[in-house]
């Protein structure tokens, strides 16, 4: 019961972004010295071949001593991508046709399955 309580006590705010099959969570959280740090944790749903799913968690842990470093890197980072791909999301990928010939000889077009959601 006390460790329940200490785990209640160090979640001191937490916000939720969902991103399709991604739910991030970005929780303060105390230290035993009472001070305060970040943890951002990616968790992603993936569906059993017999239909139970099961979740995928990463996690990262940020202190306050590496919180400017850290935004300045992810800012640098964010602009890169705009600058170089622009902030348009391409979401949607027609996968190539192959053309290939059907039994009677004539063309038809077939549609690779390509799976790119790690992309």
């Amino acid at each position: 019961m006390e460790d329940r309580e200490r785990n209640e006590q160090e979640e001191i705010h937490s916000k939720v972004m969902r991103a399709g099959r991604r739910t991030y969570f970005f929780d303060v959280r105390s230290t035993k010295a009472d001070d305060f740090y970040l943890t951002i944790t990616e968790s992603k749903k993936f569906t059993n071949e017999d239909g139970s799913s099961h979740y995928k968690k990463h996690k990262i842990y940020l202190y306050k001593e590496d919180f400017h470093e850290f935004s300045d890197h992810l800012k640098d980072a964010i602009d890169f991508i705009f600058k170089e791909r622009g902030e348009d999301v391409i979401s949607d990928y027609e996968a190539p046709a192959v053309v290939s010939e059907d039994k009677e000889g004539k063309e038809e077009n077939k549609f690779t399955d390509v799976d790119f959601e790690d992309i």
